[in-house]
C-alpha cells in the first residue's frame, strides 16, 4: 500500500464551503437563511467538544485480535456509520511482511494506513477503529465508506496467501458485513485494484476471489454464540477479547 491521498493532514481535503469552520468555530449564525443539511450536521455534530465517543484503549472491533495503533496522521476521527454508512470492505496487499506493514502504518509520514493487517499464520492486528476512517484506499469517498484490510505477501507471489490468511481473513470479513449488514459478493467485497482512481494492483491475479468468498459467505452464515458479535459503534464484549491481547507479540 502506497501514500494515500487524503493523508495531507496539513492540507485537509474540503467539501464546498468549510461547514466544520462554520459550525464549531462559531460563525454559524453568519450564513444567515443558507440551510446546512441534516446528513451534514450530523457528521459535524459528533466533533463539537463534549461529543466525541468515548474510546476504550486497546479496544477492537473484532474478536481476538490484536491492538497496536497506526499513527495518528494515518487516519481521521469519525462516527460510523452514524455519519458515513459503511458498505464495502477492501483487500490489499502489502507487498512485504506483516512487520513491514505494522511499520509503516505507525509511521506518521507513510499518509496510509489500513484498519487491519493478517499475517500468514492468520493473525489479525487492528490498527484502527471500525468508526474512524483510516487513509487507505486513495480515494477519500471509499475511504469514509469502506474498511480497509491489508495482508502481508506479495501479489505476484501465490504462496504469500496461506490457507490460515484466508480462512482468519474471511471470518473477519465476515464480522465486518455482519455488522454493517453489507452482503456478501463481489460488488461491495473488492480489491484495492477496484477503488476508482486507484494506481494499485493489490491484491492481484493470486488473490482467489472465488474460494474468498465462499469461505466470507460460509463464515457470515454460521450461527453466532450470543455476545461474540459486537454491534456497529460498539465495543467486543471483553469475555470475547474485546481489548486487543496486549500481551502477545506481534
Amino acid at each position: 500500500m502506497g501514500e494515500d491521498t487524503e493523508g495531507e493532514r496539513k492540507k485537509p481535503a474540503r467539501r464546498g464551503v468549510d461547514r466544520r469552520t462554520l459550525l464549531i468555530g462559531g460563525a454559524a449564525a453568519a450564513v444567515g437563511t443558507a440551510v446546512l443539511a441534516r446528513d451534514e450536521l450530523g457528521r459535524l455534530w459528533w466533533r463539537m467538544p463534549g461529543v466525541v465517543k468515548r474510546r476504550e484503549e486497546g479496544a477492537v472491533d473484532a474478536p481476538g485480535a490484536q491492538w497496536v495503533a497506526a499513527s495518528d496522521y494515518n487516519w481521521r476521527r469519525a462516527d460510523r456509520p452514524d455519519d458515513y454508512p459503511i458498505d464495502r470492505v477492501v483487500i490489499h496487499v502489502v507487498q512485504g511482511s506483516y512487520q513491514t506493514a505494522l511499520r509503516v502504518f505507525k509511521d506518521p509520514a507513510h499518509g496510509a494506513a489500513a484498519h487491519y493487517v493478517v499475517r500468514a499464520d492468520g493473525h489479525v492486528a487492528q490498527m484502527i477503529r471500525e468508526l474512524d476512517v483510516a487513509f487507505h484506499a486513495g480515494n477519500k469517498s471509499y475511504n469514509e465508506r469502506s474498511i480497509g484490510i491489508e495482508h502481508e505477501g506479495f501479489v505476484d507471489k501465490k504462496s504469500s496467501f496461506t490457507d490460515k490468511m484466508y480462512a482468519a481473513s474471511a471470518e473477519l470479513t465476515a464480522g465486518i458485513c455482519r455488522r454493517y449488514d453489507i452482503p456478501v459478493d463481489r460488488e461491495h467485497i473488492i480489491g484495492h485494484v477496484e477503488v476508482p482512481g486507484t494506481d494499485h494492483t493489490d491484491p492481484g491475479p493470486n488473490w482467489d476471489w472465488d474460494r474468498y468468498i465462499r469461505l466470507v459467505r460460509a463464515a457470515r452464515n454460521r450461527p453466532q454464540k450470543p455476545g461474540k458479535t459486537a454491534q456497529p459503534g460498539k465495543t467486543a464484549q471483553p469475555g470475547e477479547s474485546a481489548k486487543g491481547q496486549a500481551g502477545q507479540k506481534a
